[in-house]
């Protein structure tokens, strides 16, 4: 099934969502095919509920992360919502930082423990009320959140397998050169002497 908007129907939804919670639903804008609202983070479960049972959109898709290092407010968390009896797509965008807990919306529905937590493992978003606020797709004693802007590309831990202790054992990253000389078919570079069957193409047309 291709899933089609209706910008009339988009514009009317994000005026009637503010007129609802004038003092929850700072804005909205519609892009790419799809209404987004902005949501004061401490009344996104207010909004949700409304939106699931007067709006009838009544699938929670996905909650993704996005994170802006240069805000005070860093982090966006965003709730997308599917109606299946409007065809409609609706996405909730709330702002946060490290320290202030965004609420849980698992009593709104119920699938969004699992995407809380990912956004927790992977941005450090916290979510208050959650019942099991641990990490879900990271590695038991990860440091750390992976999907931060000023997270390492290296990591703080590397794995490997020891052999005398026959375990997976974590150490910090050790980078044993700065970069990496490559003296035969570098990507980047190339060898500076002739290499093996090269030298079947003096005779080509355009060679050298």
């Amino acid at each position: 099934m291709i899933w089609t908007s209706d910008p009339a129907a988009m514009q009317a939804l994000g005026e009637e969502a503010r007129a609802a919670h004038p003092q929850a639903v700072t804005g909205f804008t519609i892009a790419f095919g799809d209404l987004a609202l902005d949501v004061l983070a401490k009344e996104v479960r207010t909004v949700l509920l409304w939106l699931r049972d007067h709006g009838r959109f009544q699938q929670l898709v996905d909650i993704a992360g996005a994170d802006y290092p240069q805000r005070p407010l860093r982090f966006d968390v965003v709730y997308h919502l599917l109606s299946l009896t409007r065809n409609l797509r609706v996405r909730i965008k709330v702002q946060t930082d490290e320290d202030t807990p965004v609420p849980s919306v698992i009593s709104v529905y119920s699938n969004a423990e699992w995407f809380e937590r990912e956004a927790f493992d992977l941005y450090g978003v916290v979510f208050g009320d959650h019942p099991d606020l641990r990490r879900i797709l990271t590695d038991y004693g990860f440091q750390g959140h992976p999907l931060r802007k000023d997270f390492p590309l290296t990591g703080y831990t590397q794995v490997r397998w020891n052999d005398e202790l026959k375990r997976v054992v974590y150490e910090p990253v050790a980078l044993e050169q700065e970069w990496r000389t490559w003296d035969f078919e570098s990507p980047w570079e190339g060898a500076d002497y002739l290499l093996p069957g090269d030298e079947k193409g003096k005779d080509v047309p355009g060679w050298g």
